[in-house]
């Protein structure tokens, strides 16, 4: 495959979104800011006729999709990790590319897997887990790896509110809203920064501090346990639930900013040592994610018009495919 022709005289990328949520209206402003895309319309569990989307394009139940295959080049799935992507992205890449933001790391393996082999049933392409952590902080603990192998990587998030956890709040029996907040420990962050390579285990680095309203007649102490003792989100983390009113939520915790860094330390030889660092500081993370979803489907569109079939991660993706710019361009201005 010649991954370097990137025609501009092809007609926009049609995109899709699935999920009308806080995800797929930044997919919607993504693709207000990359002139080869064109959304061609939002799926929706919910009722249609409740759903105005800000560009105008039209609503549609997702039961609607098959009927539309024909319109869509590529589906981005704006579901939870939790509970919606592990059923909708193995559906839907039977019969669509797909991308989808999937960010349970302990669980990407088995994702992909099932998501493998629909896509590889239905001779499509699907990209999984795409955004900022998984996927560019994911390339970026490849990248430390490969160029200092005697080193060791650190991963931080924060402090900004993480979408994929707040998701697994709100699905606790007896929450009625609610948002959680990743906190870097700053003294763990100055001791990597350091280049000492220290030893420190998940709850060294991080604390999670959650804020939660709860339905009437709900038990706080109940889900106050269900959300602490919750295994891949919550149960290996000091985490401290705050319950508050639902005014207080709506006023104090309605911006989404997040963001981290990535660090490898490592030496190339016994005296010399080197610290790379990738940091990230987002105003929305919603927003941020939408783009690089946006972008991803870019490289899914190329990809399946290769004959790339089956699942693929951000690791497997060449830049230029991810790129609106021609690889003239690129090779001009950014090599």
């Amino acid at each position: 495959m010649d991954h370097q022709q990137n025609d501009h005289r092809q007609a926009p990328l049609r995109i899709a979104i699935v999920g009308y949520g806080n995800l797929g209206r930044g997919v919607e402003a993504a693709v207000a800011k990359n002139p080869d895309t064109r959304l061609v319309g939002v799926y929706t569990r919910r009722d249609p006729a409740g759903v105005k989307p800000a560009s105008g394009v039209p609503a549609h139940a997702v039961a609607d999709l098959p009927a539309h295959k024909s319109e869509i080049d590529v589906l981005i799935l704006c579901g939870g990790s939790k509970d919606d992507l592990p059923v909708q992205t193995p559906e839907y890449a039977r019969h669509f590319n797909v991308v989808d933001s999937f960010d349970t790391h302990a669980r990407i393996p088995e994702h992909f897997a099932r998501v493998d082999a629909a896509a590889r049933a239905g001779q499509t392409t699907a990209l999984i887990s795409a955004g900022w952590d998984p996927g560019l902080f994911s390339i970026n603990r490849v990248m430390g790896d490969a160029l200092l192998p005697d080193g060791a990587t650190y991963t931080f998030w924060g402090k900004g509110l993480s979408q994929g956890h707040s998701d697994a709040i709100r699905h606790v029996p007896g929450v009625a809203g609610g948002v959680q907040y990743t906190v870097p420990i700053a003294r763990a962050v100055e001791a990597v920064r350091s280049g000492t390579r220290p030893e420190l285990s998940t709850r060294e680095k991080h604390l999670r501090e959650c804020y939660v309203v709860l339905e009437p007649g709900a038990d706080a102490e109940a889900v106050r346990r269900a959300i602490v003792t919750m295994p891949d989100y919550f149960a290996d983390y000091d985490t401290t639930v705050h319950f508050i009113g639902a005014e207080e939520l709506a006023r104090e915790h309605s911006t989404m900013p997040h963001g981290g860094f990535v660090i490898r330390s490592g030496n190339t030889s016994q005296k010399t040592g080197h610290v790379i660092e990738y940091r990230l500081q987002l105003d929305s993370n919603p927003e941020f994610t939408a783009s690089t979803l946006l972008a991803c489907a870019r490289a899914v569109q190329r990809l399946h018009q290769a004959g790339q079939h089956g699942c693929k991660t951000l690791l497997d993706v060449p830049p230029a495919l991810l790129s609106a710019r021609s690889a003239e361009q690129l090779r001009a201005d950014f090599l």
